[in-house]
């Protein structure tokens, strides 16, 4: 199969990081081994060798045998290529969902589904920005500072990660979303002036959406209930909730009535006294301005 005169360079492991197995994963390395299989089968019922599928797709013929073998994750988009290229009929692209989400941690995947089904999401956080709300770019810095450090694959693979959680921002109907960042936080200038005036970009356009709350709590505020650590609490339609804080039991998820309502009083005090909404974009539009 020609591949436009040769001059078309095929992806190698290198230009894929990030899209590695992760071998504790029990389900991840069943997923992407079945995956790897079908793909191998239906490129051998139609007769095609690894290096002309890859020819077809983009990837180098070493790529393909490491997918196939369960070893690397295929993207979304390559599955869709070699479902067209094979004749699959949509059997290869199905597999799409289950793949998606093999590529993040399980401590990911189990977040990112709760905050799916999430019908109130409230966090409160003083150490970092919260990570559904950060650019690429930020948390990129942020994975990249981490001692020992990650490996670029690691670090790749947690942005991805973190940014597939952003999906809670398009569902419909929309969720009720409320932050209070410490203001400590919106001036850490991680990554860079760059990177950094990004953030407070990001911060300004989520704060303006009109199911979400973004509340600053200033430096020179008094002690309040958060100085003990992040708080999360998350509510659900059936009148459920799990939350979360560092400074309370132990910091595990409590699905606890009487532990969600200790938690509930702690945030909604935090809001109380940190800036109002509108205050708080206009401190973060100043700092925009300070750059």
């Amino acid at each position: 199969m020609s591949v436009d005169g040769g001059a078309q360079r095929l992806k190698t492991e290198a230009d894929e990081p990030g899209w590695e197995v992760d071998p504790d994963d029990d389900w991840g390395v069943a997923v992407v081994a079945t995956v790897g299989r079908q793909l191998r089968l239906r490129r051998e019922a139609v007769g095609m060798r690894a290096a002309e599928l890859g020819a077809a797709t983009g990837y180098g013929e070493d790529l393909i045998y490491k997918i196939e073998s369960g070893k690397r994750i295929p993207r979304p988009e390559f599955l869709d290529k070699a479902d067209e290229v094979l004749g699959a009929g949509g059997l290869i692209s199905a597999m799409k969902e289950d793949v998606a989400k093999v590529r993040y941690p399980k401590k990911v995947r189990e977040l990112a589904k709760l905050e799916g089904r999430a019908v109130e999401i409230g966090v409160y956080e003083c150490i970092s920005i919260n990570g559904l709300l950060q650019t690429p770019e930020h948390a990129r810095a942020l994975f990249e500072a981490r001692q020992p450090a990650y490996s670029r694959d690691e670090v790749e693979g947690l942005v991805a990660a973190r940014m597939a959680r952003l999906s809670v921002f398009g569902r419909s109907p929309a969720p009720s979303l409320s932050f209070v960042q410490e203001e400590a936080t919106l001036r850490r200038r991680v990554g860079g002036t760059m990177v950094w005036r990004q953030q407070l970009e990001r911060l300004l356009e989520v704060g303006r959406m009109n199911n979400v709350t973004l509340q600053v709590m200033p430096t020179q505020s008094e002690a309040h209930p958060g100085l003990s650590g992040r708080i999360e609490l998350l509510k659900f339609e059936d009148g459920a909730a799990v939350g979360r804080s560092d400074g309370a039991f132990n910091g595990r998820p409590t699905y606890e009535p009487k532990q969600l309502r200790i938690l509930e009083l702690r945030y909604g005090t935090i809001r109380a006294q940190a800036l109002p909404p509108g205050e708080s974009l206009a401190l973060i539009e100043q700092l925009l301005g300070e750059t």
